[in-house]
């Protein structure tokens, strides 16, 4: 279950992404925004990173305008390793590398087409369980 939440910024990409995943066979769990009336992103980061932290969503993804601000309240949260991702390549080496968790984008920086490579980028990487990145994620969460 990928958890996936936005601020009013990026609505229109989150509910496309869900519609993108839902065809790849992805269970999504959306937890709003679902008007474009402003609302305040640290809300919905938490709303993903406590399905997260609770475990009943194993990964989530995070949308804003730029993705920033997401990414930022995302990593507040204990246990959370969130990543703003601008290409494919990021993607994929942040969830070999370091176990990302969490995916953020911003609507206004990237189009649909390339936040779906990015997801699906992100959601079929694993982790690589390199004992050095093991040691690097250690030396985060202490």
């Amino acid at each position: 279950m990928i958890a996936i939440g936005c601020d009013h910024g990026a609505i229109d990409l989150k509910n496309q992404l869900i519609e993108h995943l839902k065809k790849k066979g992805y269970e999504c769990n959306d937890v709003g925004t679902y008007t474009t009336e402003s609302c305040d992103y640290p809300v919905y980061a938490h709303k993903v990173t406590d399905l997260i932290t609770s475990g009943e969503c194993e990964l989530g993804i995070l949308l804003c305008g730029t993705g920033i601000g997401m990414s930022m309240a995302a990593n507040k949260v204990k246990g959370i390793r969130a990543a703003l991702c601008s290409d494919c390549f990021s993607a994929q080496a942040t969830r070999e590398h370091n176990n990302a968790n969490v995916l953020c984008m911003g609507a206004r920086v990237i189009g649909p087409e390339l936040a779906f490579r990015i997801a699906d980028t992100f959601l079929e990487a694993g982790f690589s369980n390199d004992e050095r990145h093991i040691r690097r994620i250690s030396m985060l969460e202490e």
